[in-house]
């Protein structure tokens, strides 16, 4: 029997480093309709839920993708030190799934293909993986805080390719059930399976900057498709 996944994406009115970001244009539409024109894209998605407090985000929706159910966060939820985790498990608590995948409106790079291929991933691999998150591959020397390495031998100088990989948690993609969400009040399961994605599909928009330089990003993929 096929599973049911719910799509979750968070979105708040206001942002701390870049103003109105989550619904500012990017490529001539506002930034949170990238990710849900992907989310829509993907058969396996039964449901997409996006959670707010912005009345303007859930206009814009409605008008735009009449097929995703808005949510208005509720007041407790508000503040700026809630842990995502627990706005989760209000959301989660809404609507009945098989799985939960969670993502968010600053990931607008990604690709339907490969948010179908991290589901058929966890499906095929269930429940001897209970989880799975997204991550970037990092081969480079890194350091702490304390000047030690990390990664590599300083007294021997490997070629960068050749460096053990790394893996970054780039917060672009979470697959879960909701009874890890409640057990652990975590994503994460206790057998969670590294997703390793493209970087150029793990942008995050969290600065100025990354709006310019996601928005060339955007124009080559088109040019590169002509």
């Amino acid at each position: 029997m096929e599973k049911t996944i719910t799509a979750l994406v968070p979105m708040r009115h206001h942002s701390q480093r870049v103003p109105g970001k989550n619904f500012r244009p990017l490529d001539g539409r506002p930034l949170y309709a990238h990710i849900l024109g992907t989310l829509s894209a993907v058969p396996a998605i039964s449901q997409i839920l996006v959670d707010t407090d912005s009345q303007e985000i859930m206009d814009g929706i409605q008008a735009s993708f009449p097929k995703v159910k808005c949510i208005l966060r509720p007041e407790a939820l508000r503040a700026d030190d809630i842990p995502m985790n627990e706005i989760l498990m209000y959301d989660t608590g809404l609507v009945e799934s098989d799985f939960f995948l969670q993502t968010h409106s600053t990931n607008p790079l990604i690709k339907p293909e490969t948010i179908t291929r991290a589901i058929q991933t966890l499906m095929g691999l269930f429940p001897s993986y209970d989880s799975l998150f997204s991550v970037t591959r990092l081969q480079s020397r890194l350091w702490d805080g304390l000047g030690r390495a990390i990664n590599h031998n300083p007294n021997i100088l490997l070629q960068t390719q050749d460096l053990p990989p790394v893996y970054e948690e780039n917060s672009c993609l979470y697959l879960f059930t909701r009874e890890i969400l409640a057990r652990k009040r975590n994503r994460l399961g206790d057998r969670p399976y590294l997703f390793e994605m493209e970087a150029d599909e793990a942008w995050d928009i969290d600065e100025e900057i990354d709006f310019k330089l996601v928005e060339l990003m955007i124009r080559a993929r088109k040019a590169g498709k002509e």
